[in-house]
């Protein structure tokens, strides 16, 4: 049963948590996914286009940044790199981090999608007189990233759900007030569960405009 003082708090802190949320998580979220599909598609045609010196470096990229925690990778960029004099706010080095970490996770999905692609429509642009850079833009990337897309949303929903561990380096996102408040009432079952009520909120959005997004690439392919 609740009680009406865990009532009262619960009512209360649900804006101090959710506010957090949209000025820290949701920012945090969209600029290290956009950045993260930066490095993604550049990984991924690295490796598609078999580019002798480049590819070694993008695979060893990858071995390293899905083998490692991404727990340790926000320490080592966050308490790590003043050692050697580099130092970043929590924001940007939380950025940093995900976006470099997402892009290795992404860069595969793309890669895969990318070989999806029958070679012969990569032939056949070769037959009308397109260049390389013409067939990977206007016929292999798009097809590509229409199969890629639901994957690459699902990483986008886990990347919310990630950001929870920004508070380890002091970023002041939804997890973090959450604790915050635990620490002032004493409340932990009641005030974690609001919280991943907030996140199951942020998901559910997420996973809406995701169904959104497949339905109009299906239309888009049949044209």
């Amino acid at each position: 049963m609740l009680s009406d003082r865990l009532i009262d708090i619960l009512v209360k802190s649900f804006p101090k948590i959710l506010l957090p949320g949209l000025k820290m998580t949701v920012p945090l979220t969209i600029i290290a996914f956009a950045l993260a599909m930066v490095i993604a598609v550049v990984t991924a045609m690295v490796q598609f286009a078999d580019i002798k010196i480049l590819k070694p470096l993008a695979r060893f990229y990858i071995w390293v940044i899905r083998g490692t925690p991404l727990l340790v990778q926000l320490f080592v960029v966050f308490y790590g790199l003043p050692s050697v004099g580099i130092l970043l706010d929590p924001f940007p080095s939380a950025v940093l981090v995900f976006a470099i970490n997402e892009g290795a996770y992404a860069a595969e999905t793309i890669r895969a999608a990318l070989e999806s692609v029958p070679s012969g429509q990569i032939e056949a642009g070769y037959c009308v007189g397109m260049s390389w850079v013409q067939i990977m833009r206007r016929i292999v990337l798009p097809q590509a990233l229409r199969t890629a897309f639901p994957t690459l949303f699902n990483e986008l929903i886990s990347m919310v759900k990630d950001t929870s561990l920004a508070a380890n380096i002091t970023v002041m996102e939804m997890f973090m007030a959450t604790q915050r408040i635990v620490a002032i009432y004493y409340e932990p079952l009641a005030l974690y569960i609001e919280v991943g009520f907030i996140y199951l909120m942020f998901s559910t959005v997420l996973t809406k405009l995701q169904a959104f997004g497949e339905k109009r690439l299906a239309v888009y392919g049949k044209r």
